[in-house]
């Protein structure tokens, strides 16, 4: 499997995995009914670098990394990650996450934050603790979960310089 920057063309191997994901809603705030050319500016244009994790010239995830806030924050980067669910439990997830943090640290960012990762994402919630990231905020009922209901959020927190 290799990791590399996304290219205009591979919006198109991405947004199954998008739709998919976002359809479910149950991990991503974003609407589940979200449209094709808005899921392509939130995933290409809007961060400032996307990446696909490919194998055998398939796209099987991808993930974003944006700055997380202007001024004072900007050292503080965000990134968002997704798998398609044929590729699940392969570590694609590990994998993109050990780049991005790799990729912020040459982009100049010291910290990486995760602004609301539904606490229902137990597969995530436990991958982040692994990967060394701290939950230092929780956002009671901010997620509204279609099967749960109302899940907490969590704001999730590494600092990436040694």
């Amino acid at each position: 499997m290799i990791v590399r920057e996304a290219t205009a063309a591979d919006f198109e191997a991405i947004w199954p995995i998008f739709h998919e994901i976002a359809f479910a809603g149950e991990t991503y705030g974003y609407r589940r009914d979200i449209s094709k050319e808005e899921a392509r500016l939130l995933w290409m244009e809007k961060p400032r670098k996307t990446y696909v994790a490919e194998e055998s010239d398939e796209i099987l995830g991808t993930y974003y990394i944006k700055t997380n806030h202007d001024g004072p924050g900007a050292h503080v980067c965000n990134c968002g990650y997704m798998v398609s669910s044929a590729a699940r439990g392969k570590g694609l997830a590990t994998s993109m996450c050990e780049h991005s943090q790799t990729e912020a640290l040459k982009l100049g960012y010291k910290a990486m934050q995760f602004n609301f990762v539904a606490s229902s994402n137990a597969g995530a919630v436990r991958l982040w603790n692994k990967l060394g990231f701290e939950t230092v905020g929780k956002l009671p009922n901010a997620f509204e979960h279609p099967g749960l209901g109302f899940v907490d959020a969590l704001v999730m927190y590494k600092w990436l310089e040694s």
